[in-house]
């Protein structure tokens, strides 16, 4: 939702912005095509995907609450990372923290 509202995407994705008025009557395809927005998308799952597994261990040596611990506090980091996010940088980091609480989470 957020990647296709213009405030977000002129901040932070300017070249996908000015694409996506000037084509604004055309379809939508190709108007997202950008490597920056892609990973912003997808940090979230990869990190949840790696954390899940990584998980596992932290639950075996530490116990479920430890573990649903460190997935609330990077989860929680995330969300104010991205949320004070004045760069791209700022906003994936804060994406992968929120996929690493997700994955531990899920554990």
């Amino acid at each position: 939702g957020v990647t296709s509202m213009d405030p977000f995407l002129e901040k932070f994705f300017p070249v996908v912005y000015r694409k996506k008025n000037y084509h604004s009557k055309d379809s939508n395809y190709c108007k997202y095509n950008n490597q920056g927005l892609s990973a912003f998308t997808s940090s979230l799952y990869l990190a949840g995907l790696v954390a899940s597994l990584a998980a596992s261990p932290v639950t075996r040596k530490y116990g479920r609450r430890a573990s649903i611990v460190c997935g609330g506090i990077s989860f929680l980091c995330g969300a104010t990372l991205n949320a004070s996010a004045i760069n791209l940088g700022m906003l994936l980091l804060g994406r992968i923290l929120l996929g690493v609480g997700i994955g531990f989470g899920n554990q």
